[in-house]
């Protein structure tokens, strides 16, 4: 239940989307013309409140792309307009749109709360607090009022990403600053929290690593495998991606600090073992990290000679032979490509995702005239009637010069 001052104040809501809210009923209507002026007129004005916005400023936001003859007549109009909506809306009766001295401002009979001005003031306030604890709760409160990205629909307008970019920035602070007082007072529970939220309002920005300490820090070292492997997988499987190198070392960081309970070697046999379902068929699936591991190892017994080992990059291509590397049809193509590598490898071979639409494989003990055989194979599995997009390999010896061959 809102206080009664609460309730009588507009509420502006700007990250994760735009909403006015006034006495619990919601400002915002229909997306005509006139509805999307007013809902950037009321952007500018409130965000720039304090401090007004001078009228020619203003004439230039919302008229920027447009011929209009009277550009003065216009912004009346709009303004006009808006106070009809605003007092339809039920708010009191006052002059909520005021010209003063050829700049535009809100009035202030009418008091407004927006997330952001809210958001930026927890902030300064945290920076400033010299109690640890104190400091550490507004630095929450901040976090659990940056709901997303500042006005995500006007993201092309200048200052819209620019401000954007700099509540981005505050809210990497609130989190990197709050991190080593969850350490010194042990608060690993709000450090998951936090990471957690972190990651639902910024997916990709490696805050994956708060998690992975908070869950070691913890002791939940099965949590932690778990999480590790899904965040490695959620990169380069649905992304396309390889986490970055921070994020890589971070993690393997983190994972060389588990310590798993006491285990007879068969039991820690048991569970090193791969299970007996359908993916233990064909080649070994594996994220990239494990890739690169085990890439480096054999590399290592290659140095005793007696196998020979090839590396081979598989990549979609459109019908004139070029990579693709974005869209719909290569989202559709790329686990298609996967089944067919897996399917067409020994369980010998090891293989990865390495981005969208390209497949490394490690074949392992197997001359170079027969990497023709498992393309062919690999071809079979993947093109599909007349289906004119295929398949480019290039395959290097794993110990010879770093000079391609393409196939």
């Amino acid at each position: 239940m809102q206080s009664g001052s609460d309730y009588d104040t507009l509420q502006v809501k700007t990250f994760g989307g735009f909403s006015l809210t006034y006495q619990g009923k919601s400002l915002m209507g229909g997306t005509k013309t006139g509805e999307s002026q007013f809902i950037y007129l009321m952007q500018v004005l409130l965000h720039n409140r304090g401090q007004g916005i001078a009228r020619e400023r203003m004439e230039e936001l919302l008229f920027e792309n447009r011929d209009i003859e009277d550009v003065h007549h216009a912004l009346r109009s709009v303004i006009y307009n808006a106070k009809r909506k605003l007092r339809q809306a039920g708010l009191p009766e006052v002059n909520y749109i005021e010209m003063r001295k050829g700049a535009v401002y809100w009035t202030d009979q009418i008091p407004v709360s927006e997330d952001a001005e809210v958001f930026e003031r927890l902030f300064n306030a945290a920076e400033k607090e010299e109690d640890g604890e104190r400091r550490l709760e507004l630095y929450g409160e901040a976090i659990r009022c940056y709901q997303g990205e500042f006005l995500p629909t006007q993201g092309g307008i200048i200052w819209v990403a620019q401000e954007a970019k700099r509540y981005r920035s505050i809210f990497c602070a609130c989190i990197e600053n709050s991190m080593p007082l969850l350490r010194l007072y042990q608060d690993f529970a709000g450090m998951e929290e936090m990471g957690r939220y972190a990651l639902k309002i910024q997916p990709l920005s490696d805050w994956e690593t708060v998690v992975m300490e908070a869950l070691v820090s913890q002791g939940r070292y099965r949590e932690a495998q778990r999480f590790y492997d899904d965040t490695v997988d959620f990169y380069s499987r649905e992304q396309g991606l390889r986490p970055s190198q921070r994020l890589s070392d971070l993690l393997s960081r983190l994972g060389s600090q588990m310590l798993h309970q006491y285990a007879t070697l068969d039991e820690i046999q048991a569970a090193l073992a791969e299970g007996e379902g359908e993916l233990a068929k064909g080649g070994y699936l594996c994220p990239y990290p494990v890739f690169q591991g085990i890439y480096r190892v054999v590399e290592r017994l290659m140095e005793r000679g007696g196998q020979s080992v090839y590396l081979m990059l598989c990549t979609v291509v459109d019908s004139k032979g070029n990579p693709m590397r974005e869209g719909p049809i290569l989202d559709e193509l790329s686990p298609r490509l996967e089944e067919a590598v897996r399917a067409s490898t020994r369980r010998s071979d090891v293989l990865c995702r390495y981005g969208k639409g390209q497949y490394l494989v490690l074949l392992v003990n197997i001359v170079r005239e027969n990497c023709k055989i498992i393309q062919k194979r690999i071809n079979q599995h993947f093109i599909v009637g007349r289906q004119r997009i295929g398949v480019q390999y290039y395959v290097n010896s794993v110990i010879s010069s770093p000079v391609g061959h393409r196939a």
